[in-house]
C-alpha cells in the first residue's frame, strides 16, 4: 500500500516552459553581478566548486558567470550552478517577479492526497531552496504546508541513478515499494522501479520526453488515484500502441 507521493517538477508538476524561462533567464541574467559581489560571502562555494568541476583554479568570477551560463543553456544539472539559481532566485520569489507555476490538476491532487494521508515530497534537479520557493510562492497560493520535504542532487543524487531513490526511502523511512514517484521522464522512471519503487509517467501535451515503455503513463494527475494497488492509473492512454 502506498504511503508517500514523490514528485518531479520539471514537465510533471510544472510546464518545463515555465522552469526554463523564468527562473533560468532570471539566474542568466543576474549570474555576473551576483558571483561579482558576493565572491567572498554566498557565492564563494559556488566559484570554488565550479573551479574545481572544470579545471580552472584561476577562473575569476567573470569566467565563472560565463561557465555557468553556458551549463545553464545547455541544461547541465551541476551543482554549484543550481546553488546560484536557488540563491539568485530566492530574490526573486520575495520581490514577485518569480511564482511557481502548476498545471491546473496539481494543487486540487496535492491537496486531496494530503488530506487522504499520503505524505508528499518533491525530488527535483533544481536545489531544495528552489524547490522549496516553487511551492511556497506558487502562483494562486502556497502550497508548501502539503510538503513533507525536498530532496535534490546533493541531497539525494542524481535522478538517474537507482541509489538516489534507495536514498530517499531511507530518508523518508518507508519501504521502497510503498513509495510512488511521479515524472515525466522514462529514465527516472526506471531509475525508481530499479530501487523498487512504484511509478506513473506524465506524459502532458506541449512537453519535450516521450513516454516509454513499460510505465503507466498519464496525463493529468487526476488520472492518478494512490490507494489503488499501489499507485495504479485509472486510464493509461500514452501506453505504446494505445
Amino acid at each position: 500500500m502506498i504511503r508517500a507521493v514523490v514528485v518531479d517538477i520539471e514537465g510533471t508538476t510544472s510546464p518545463t516552459r515555465s522552469v526554463r524561462e523564468d527562473l533560468y533567464g532570471y539566474t542568466r541574467e543576474r549570474l555576473p553581478n551576483w558571483l561579482a559581489e558576493n565572491s567572498s560571502t554566498a557565492a564563494e562555494p559556488v566559484l570554488a566548486a565550479t573551479r574545481e568541476l572544470t579545471g580552472r583554479a584561476d577562473a575569476d568570477p567573470a569566467e565563472v558567470a560565463e561557465i555557468l551560463r553556458t551549463w545553464l543553456d545547455s541544461d547541465v544539472k551541476a551543482e554549484p550552478l543550481k546553488t546560484a539559481q536557488g540563491l539568485i532566485c530566492a530574490e526573486g520569489f520575495r520581490g514577485g517577479a518569480l511564482h511557481g507555476e502548476f498545471f491546473p490538476d496539481v494543487p486540487p491532487a496535492l491537496t486531496a492526497w494530503h488530506a487522504a494521508g499520503f505524505a508528499l515530497y518533491v525530488y527535483s534537479s533544481g536545489s531544495v531552496r528552489n524547490q522549496q520557493d516553487w511551492f511556497a510562492f506558487a502562483r494562486g497560493g502556497s502550497l508548501s504546508e502539503l510538503i513533507s520535504g525536498y530532496f535534490d542532487l546533493t541531497t539525494a543524487g542524481g535522478k538517474r541513478e537507482s541509489s538516489s531513490y534507495t536514498t530517499i526511502a531511507g530518508a523518508i523511512g518507508l519501504p521502497a515499494e510503498r513509495i510512488l514517484f511521479l515524472s515525466d521522464h522514462p529514465d527516472e522512471l526506471d531509475a525508481a522501479v530499479a530501487a523498487n519503487w512504484r511509478v506513473v509517467g506524465l506524459a502532458r501535451l506541449g512537453e519535450p520526453n516521450p513516454p516509454r515503455p513499460p510505465h503507466r503513463w498519464v496525463d493529468t494527475f487526476a488520472d492518478i488515484d494512490p490507494t489503488d494497488r499501489g499507485g495504479m492509473v485509472f486510464e493509461a492512454r500514452y501506453r505504446r500502441g494505445s
